[in-house]
């Protein structure tokens, strides 16, 4: 019988001291994941994907995010959160306890990046500034047509494909276009929002300053209205350019402005056959919000904007000042065009429909072009 009571008491010590032990543990294990972490500072880390909440515990270690990282995986499992930890870039404050580190990575909030489109710039160039985000993965696919992506600035995470950025861009230039279009001008003499996509891509190559769009706007529109040629150096730039493909920034010359194609305003009548590149939003809006103006002519001022004009003897005039200013010569320059005598009645216009859902310097379009070289 004393054997027993011995065997008994043995039996209570024993599981006394395994529950002391566990409690000990635990609470341990508790102060270890709840206190302020190692880090004295953020530490960002990359999570692989198809990583376990052992790599994870040790990377996290490993990075000095966490003290211990089987305390980590233990309460990780034990809590349900081992299953929900995401691959990712993610981004720790200093001080970050381990139960904070397992919230961030189960919530998925990964560390965001930018990359910034500049308005102005051709498909070929956007897609090399998305190609080179060296963040992203995979190809780019062809280069979309022109005047097909929205610039803007648009966010990412490590991780994101290049053409899901890419389709990004086209989304939202089909939205930025469709809500222009639909909030459009009734008086304009354009019949789709391709061809406002087409005028506001020469605007915004156009427009030194961004107060001068709208007047920019207005003298391409009333040239339209009378039939007369739009005499645009940017659509000539884009031709000389492989229409958009390749860079052109040499002075353009009186052969240049000669040179045959569809995309050469100063050959051509009307509107080129599509955009020069890819304007922002706020040339899309000023597009058909032109102002009310009745000028004709526009030219360079020397300061980097324009002068305007409405008759052929002002704007004469006002190229004068500018080649006396300059010390240019007129040797080379284009023939400005007159106000036909007998203007082509203007095209139809479509009913405005309810919507669904630091620059550089030259003469621009302005005919009397004074800043063209001899080849």
């Amino acid at each position: 019988m004393l054997a027993f009571f011995r065997m008994l008491i043995g039996c209570f010590v024993t599981a006394v001291a395994i529950v002391g032990v566990a409690a000990g543990i635990g609470y341990w294990t508790y102060q270890d994941v709840t206190q302020p972490g190692p880090s004295a500072e953020a530490h960002t880390v990359v999570i692989p994907p198809h990583t376990g909440i052992s790599e994870i515990s040790d990377l996290l270690a490993e990075q000095g995010v966490i003290r211990h990282p089987l305390s980590f995986k233990v309460v990780a499992e034990v809590t349900g959160r081992g299953g929900a930890l995401k691959a990712g870039e993610y981004e720790f404050p200093a001080d970050t306890s381990a139960v904070q580190v397992m919230d961030i990575i189960a919530s998925g909030k990964t560390v965001k990046h930018k990359l910034t489109i500049r308005e102005g710039l051709t498909s070929a160039e956007i897609v090399a500034l998305v190609r080179d985000a060296s963040l992203l993965t995979g190809d780019t696919g062809p280069v979309p047509p022109e005047g097909t992506l929205l610039p803007e600035t648009y966010i990412y995470s490590r991780g994101d494909t290049r053409e899901s950025v890419i389709e990004r861009m086209k989304q939202d230039m089909q939205d930025a276009l469709a809500a222009a279009w639909g909030e459009r001008r009734s008086d304009l003499p354009l019949t789709s929002p391709q061809q406002a996509l087409i005028l506001a891509s020469m605007i915004e190559k156009e427009a030194s300053k961004n107060e001068e769009r709208t007047h920019i706007a207005a003298v391409f529109l009333n040239r339209l209205r009378l039939g007369m040629k739009l005499q645009s150096d940017p659509t000539v730039r884009f031709v000389m350019a492989g229409n958009g493909a390749n860079k052109f920034d040499g002075p353009l010359t009186r052969a240049d402005l000669e040179v045959n194609s569809p995309y050469n305003t100063y050959v051509a009548q009307g509107l080129p056959p599509g955009p020069i590149c890819n304007p922002g939003k706020a040339a899309l809006h000023d597009a058909v919000h032109p102002e009310h103006s009745d000028d004709l002519y526009f030219v360079a001022d020397g300061s980097g904007g324009h002068v305007f004009a409405k008759t052929l003897a002002e704007h004469n005039r006002n190229v004068a000042t500018y080649l006396a200013a300059t010390g240019a010569t007129t040797a080379t320059a284009a023939t400005p065009e007159p106000v036909p005598a007998n203007p082509p009645p203007p095209p139809p216009v479509a009913a405005p429909t309810k919507q669904a859902s630091g620059a550089q310097q030259h003469c621009r379009a302005s005919p009397g072009h004074p800043c063209v070289v001899p080849r």
